[in-house]
């Protein structure tokens, strides 16, 4: 059997190693289009900006490991097209069969024409040069302006801060992270930045942005910068499948078990649309667990597998000395109640989100032993 996994992150890494630790003998090739080998992604807005971290810890398996499991990684290399009337992809001149393609491209970030036409310096943060170049811009003396607070903007602020940066977020909701906290826990990071020296500016409107930097709020204020750095969320690199007229929508649409519309494929990562049994809905997740988790259930269902893929989705975060893990997803419905337990003035703290007395997600701060117990709890009644 000849399987193809397109992408060369995380979820490709993990899928390659489950095959062949699973038994499979056959072709395995990989198309990285990064010149790295497949790394992870979430010391980029944390260790490496940190600089605690060297940018060559964090990949998934060291190039002796692919020679000696017969891995066909080609870095650099990216998949032109999809046949699947033949069962191909080609990447330049070489044409491809499968038997079983893994989708696994992963997602980019999406771009703020505002910020990209204004000839002002802005960065993006995605990859291993993104992550190197930011944090060439860190110190004291320096400005940054943040546009986005979302998990990677209040990350970048957080490394950046410890580097004595100036910053300045720029958040359009009430408060950072509201979607996916809601008000009661979200108030907590922006006390949080705030209470290490980040100015936020919330409820505000980008208006216009300068060659020098200077970035303009509807409500008249100018933000001095040195560098922009846009952080607005990521949107799935689909288009490979979309071209080949496999279902797409927001990411390429699998079944419970990450199959496509077509069998022979499957798609896992942030890329992955997935029909999640537990949840009863549709969903596609961004983070880290779900790429390897996702990667590993790809791989055994492509060696006769037939089990849905029912992990929920888990997700963490650094910044200054706090440390979350949230599980679960509060999803279009929203939540009827928020019910904590500790004092989060004491730094320490559980919170978990109900819709109709049902935990449908819960997290803890700094708090390493919750997690299996958080974890139990997501889809039970309270």
């Amino acid at each position: 059997m000849n399987i193809v996994i397109v992408g060369g992150g995380l979820a490709a890494a993990k899928a390659a190693a489950e095959l062949r630790e699973g038994g499979h003998a056959g072709s395995l090739v990989i198309l990285a289009g990064e010149e790295h080998l497949p790394y992870e992604r979430p010391p980029l807005s944390k260790g490496l900006l940190l600089g605690e971290a060297e940018p060559d810890s964090d990949t998934v398996h060291d190039q002796q490991w692919y020679v000696d499991h017969e891995v066909d990684l080609r870095t650099g290399t990216t998949a032109d097209s999809i046949d699947l009337d033949s069962g191909t992809v080609r990447a330049g001149a070489d044409v491809l069969p499968f038997d079983r393609l893994l989708l696994a491209t992963g997602s980019r970030p999406r771009h703020l024409p505002l910020a990209d036409r204004s000839g002002a310096p802005v960065a993006y943060l995605r990859t291993l040069e993104d992550s190197r170049a930011l944090k060439e811009h860190f110190g004291a003396g320096r400005r940054l302006v943040i546009i986005g607070g979302g998990w990677i903007g209040l990350e970048v602020a957080a490394a950046a801060r410890a580097a004595d940066t100036e910053v300045t977020v720029v958040e359009s909701l009430d408060l950072p992270l509201l979607r996916v906290l809601g008000p009661e826990v979200a108030q907590h990071f922006a006390d949080l930045h705030r209470a290490h020296g980040v100015d936020l500016r919330l409820s505000a409107e980008v208006a216009g942005i300068d060659g020098d930097g200077t970035v303009h709020l509807a409500d008249g204020a100018a933000l001095g910068s040195d560098l922009v750095v846009v952080g607005v969320g990521v949107e799935p690199v689909d288009d490979l499948a979309r071209q080949a007229g496999l279902d797409v929508d927001n990411g390429v649409l699998v079944n419970e078990l990450l199959r496509a519309s077509d069998p022979r494929v499957f798609a896992a990562g942030d890329v992955a649309n997935h029909r999640h049994p537990l949840l009863g809905r549709r969903i596609r997740v961004e983070h880290w667990d779900t790429a390897i988790e996702q990667g590993r259930h790809a791989a055994r269902v492509m060696l006769g597998l037939d089990e849905a893929y029912e992990r929920l989705p888990y997700f963490f975060t650094d910044q200054y000395d706090l440390g979350m893990e949230y599980v679960g997803s509060v999803g279009p419905e929203g939540y009827t109640e928020v019910r904590v337990e500790g004092d989060p003035a004491s730094g320490a703290f559980r919170a978990y989100w109900l819709r109709d007395g049902l935990v449908v997600a819960g997290m803890h701060v700094n708090d390493w032993d919750a997690t299996d117990e958080i974890r139990s709890r997501v889809g039970t009644r309270a």
